[in-house]
C-alpha cells in the first residue's frame, strides 16, 4: 500500500478525523472523493501585491472543504462541490500550464481534503520542471501531521485566522476548537518556512502571510486573534487583514452576519493593530466588499 492509499483508505488529513475509505466511495464531512476535483484554473489578480504582483497568481480552486461557514463566497464549490474531477496526472499538468501562463506561483485554493493527490501531482511537476513558488492556501483548520507530509512540496503558506472563540467557530462555521488546530498548524507552517522573502520584483518566494476576515461585529475577536499573532511569531511575519466581507450563502439568515462590517470596526482594528505593534501586511478597503469579487466558477483553464 503506497502513501496515497493508505492516507485515503482511513481519511485523517484534518482535525476532523473521519477516518473513511475514500478509495471506496465513502464520504466524510468534507464529501470529497478519490480524486482532486477542480472548479477553476486561472491567473487571479485581486491577492496580496506580493502574491497577484504583475503577472497574476496561478490559483487552482478545488473543491470541498472541510468547515461549513455561512457566510462563504465560494459556497458553490465548498459547500454545493461544483467542480470537475481529474486524474492525478492531469493536475500535474494544470500546474505546469498555470507556469506556462507566466503565473508568479502556484496557488493551491482550499487544497486541504485532497492533500496526498495534491503531493503526488506536485511531485510530478517540479520533476517535469515546474520552478515557480507553491502557495498552501488554506483555512487553518489542518492536521499537524498531514502538513508535515506535505511540507517539502510548499514554499508560501497563505492560512486564514478566522476566530478566537469557540462560540463563533461552532455557530458559524460547525468548527469545533477551531482557535487551538488553526494555531498549532499556523506554528507548523512558520516552522516550515518562516518569515516573508521576496524576488527582486517584490514577489513573495517563501514565508508565511496570515490572513484574518474582519466579520461584522466581532471586534474582539479579531483582536484577540492579532494579539495572538503578535505574542506568538516574529514581527517579521505578514498580517493581510481582508475587509470584503459580504453576506452570501446563508449570512442573510443570521442578523449579525447580514451586514458588512461598519467604518467603526474597520478602524478600530487597524488602529490596534499598530497599536499592540505590529507592521507588517495588507489592509484591504471596505470598497473591496463587492460580489464582483467573487471568481466565476465555470472550469475555465482546465
Amino acid at each position: 500500500m503506497n502513501d496515497l492509499t493508505k492516507r485515503l483508505s482511513d481519511c485523517r488529513l484534518c482535525p476532523r478525523q473521519c477516518r473513511i475509505d475514500r478509495l471506496n466511495g465513502q464520504c466524510g464531512i468534507c464529501r470529497a472523493g478519490a480524486l482532486p476535483k477542480i472548479a477553476l484554473a486561472s491567473l487571479h489578480r485581486w491577492e496580496e501585491p506580493c502574491i497577484s504582483g504583475t503577472r497574476g497568481s496561478g490559483t487552482v480552486f478545488f473543491s470541498h472543504c472541510n468547515l461549513s461557514c455561512l457566510f462563504c463566497q465560494n459556497y458553490d464549490i465548498s459547500q454545493h462541490n461544483f467542480g470537475k474531477e481529474i486524474s492525478i496526472d492531469a493536475l500535474a499538468g494544470l500546474f505546469i500550464k498555470q507556469q506556462q501562463r507566466g503565473a508568479h506561483n502556484i496557488n493551491l485554493v482550499s487544497p486541504t481534503s485532497f492533500m496526498p493527490q495534491i503531493a503526488e501531482a506536485l511531485t510530478i511537476a517540479k520533476e517535469h520542471g515546474l520552478a515557480i513558488p507553491v502557495i498552501y492556501n488554506s483555512n487553518a483548520y489542518e492536521s499537524v501531521d498531514a502538513l508535515r507530509y506535505i511540507g517539502d512540496l510548499i514554499d508560501v503558506y497563505l492560512p486564514d485566522l478566522k476566530y478566537f472563540s469557540d462560540e463563533y467557530a461552532v455557530k458559524y462555521s460547525k468548527a469545533p476548537h477551531y482557535f487551538e488546530h488553526a494555531t498549532a498548524a499556523i506554528m507548523e507552517m512558520y516552522q516550515q518556512v518562516g518569515s516573508p522573502q521576496f524576488d527582486d520584483e517584490g514577489i513573495i518566494k517563501r514565508g508565511l502571510i496570515i490572513r484574518h476576515l474582519m466579520l461584522p461585529g466581532l471586534i474582539e475577536d479579531s483582536k484577540q486573534i492579532l494579539l495572538w499573532i503578535r505574542n506568538n511569531l516574529p514581527i517579521e511575519v505578514y498580517v493581510s487583514l481582508m475587509a470584503q466581507y459580504t453576506p452570501m450563502y446563508k449570512a442573510k439568515e443570521h442578523e449579525r452576519l447580514n451586514r458588512r462590517i461598519s467604518r467603526r470596526q474597520y478602524e478600530d482594528i487597524i488602529d490596534y493593530f499598530f497599536d499592540i505593534g505590529l507592521e507588517n501586511g495588507y489592509v484591504q478597503e471596505r470598497s473591496s466588499a463587492k460580489s464582483i469579487y467573487t471568481p466565476d466558477f465555470d472550469l475555465s483553464g482546465l
